[in-house]
């Protein structure tokens, strides 16, 4: 099982406006991005396990022409708001880093 930090070729979040964040993952790849969409390893669900969102409070797109997935969650502190440690929402893409993808 390979790690999404190992295979992606760019993970990152940011701000989406000061009550989002989003979240992109990128491939270079045209046959790893496949494999990972069919894997279903990455999805709303997941995302929602990782940051404690509610499924249904995540905007998911996979956007095949970019070989890429897109999350949107609401910030759990709005930026720049007293208590928030990551006002640009740059930081907060670390854990999936960690993320094992199966079959690779």
């Amino acid at each position: 099982m390979a790690k999404l930090g190992e295979i992606a070729q760019l993970i990152r979040s940011k701000n989406a406006g000061p009550f989002l964040l989003t979240f992109d993952i990128m491939f270079a790849d045209p046959m790893v991005y496949q494999h990972v969409k069919q894997s279903k390893a990455i999805n709303a669900e997941m995302i929602g396990d990782i940051y404690g969102v509610p499924a249904d409070k995540i905007h998911f797109v996979e956007y095949d022409p970019g070989l890429a997935f897109k999350a949107t969650i609401p910030r759990p502190i709005t930026s720049g708001h007293v208590g928030d440690g990551d006002i640009y929402g740059a930081q907060q893409f670390g854990p999936l880093v960690d993320v094992e993808i199966p079959g690779i």
